[in-house]
């Protein structure tokens, strides 16, 4: 293939994804920490509360449910977990957590966050349009990957002079990070 049809392929398969590259990277971003603050979400309102909680193993979904019901909450349950000392239940547009010692906790109500939640969506989209596009859209980005090492075939920053190097320094970090921290 020619050194000018790998430019134009590169080219214009960048072009046509720009969009969907940017977006995937800023939500992949803020998917990294959606456990630390609400992305799509910007609060509303937060309550203080405090509930007699029976015991931990005694906290079941059923118990949730009309927990629920008790504090007013009218939206489906999605999940309800103890964690690290934390009894925490998730709605669509509203949190509870509660401390399961002392049973003081807060409701906490959201609203969407325009364009961030959207574009969150992208990467908890299952419908089979979507997984069929994103798989042509990792395709792509393999193609752009190669294409953009192929691109430069004389001179000191050749892959073959260089660029093995970097892409190799490139592939240590998930290495290592499977090995070590996951």
């Amino acid at each position: 293939m020619s050194a000018q049809k790998i430019r134009n392929i590169h080219r214009d398969l960048g072009y046509f994804y720009l969009g969907l590259i940017i977006s995937f990277a800023l939500s992949g971003i803020m998917m990294n920490h959606r456990d630390h603050w609400h992305p799509e979400k910007f609060t509303i309102e937060a309550k203080a509360i405090e509930v007699a909680l029976p015991a931990e193993n005694e906290i079941t979904e059923d118990y949730a449910k009309q927990l629920a019901k008790d504090l007013h909450i009218e939206e489906k349950l999605k999940r309800q977990m103890v964690r690290k000392g934390k009894f925490k239940m998730q709605f669509d547009n509203t949190e509870v957590e509660l401390d399961v010692k002392t049973g003081k906790g807060e409701i906490v109500q959201f609203v969407n966050t325009p364009l961030i939640s959207q574009t969150m969506r992208l990467h908890k989209n299952t419908s089979n349009w979507w997984i069929y596009y994103s798989d042509i859209f990792g395709l792509s980005l393999i193609i752009i990957a190669v294409t953009g090492a192929m691109m430069i075939k004389y001179g000191k920053h050749t892959f073959k002079q260089r660029g093995w190097k970097l892409t190799a320094v490139g592939l240590l970090f998930p290495i290592l990070f499977l090995l070590f921290l996951s």
